[in-house]
């Protein structure tokens, strides 16, 4: 793997959350979403255990804004659209408040560019992948 030398954030031990912004979302919801993340107890312990949260196992976040994740249309067609996803203003505040909020909560963050073409690598150590939805 080539990595370039421009990072613009990094991570060691954590979580990578790709963070999406739906039209109508609220900062309360990124609020929530927030804690639920720094909350979340899947690092194992020393029994072994998925029992730890972010802070207990020295971990940090990644956050990526990554409004594609709202693609709809697809069961008619191949091309996806994007119009669930909030506009680019709200996005773009609603995910700094994601990111805030997990600093308070004693979470160090790395971010990326919102709205930039981004590259993002990932090494997963096991076998987690986790999906919040607010309005679930």
């Amino acid at each position: 793997m080539t990595v370039d030398a421009h990072v613009v954030g990094a991570i060691g031990r954590g979580f990578l959350v790709l963070v999406c912004a739906m039209a109508g979302d609220t900062e309360a919801e990124s609020e929530r979403l927030a804690r639920k993340i720094a909350g979340l107890r899947i690092f194992r312990d020393d029994a072994g255990k998925m029992n730890l949260p972010l802070a207990a196992a020295g971990g940090s976040v990644l956050a990526v804004s990554q409004f594609t994740l709202a693609a709809d249309g697809m069961e008619s067609g191949n091309r996806p659209g994007f119009s669930k996803a909030a506009p680019a203003v709200d996005g773009e505040r609603l995910y700094m408040k994601f990111c805030e909020q997990l600093r308070c909560l004693g979470v160090p963050v790395a971010t990326g560019i919102f709205g930039a073409d981004m590259k993002v690598a990932l090494v997963n150590d096991g076998p987690v992948t986790v999906w919040f939805d607010t309005a679930a």
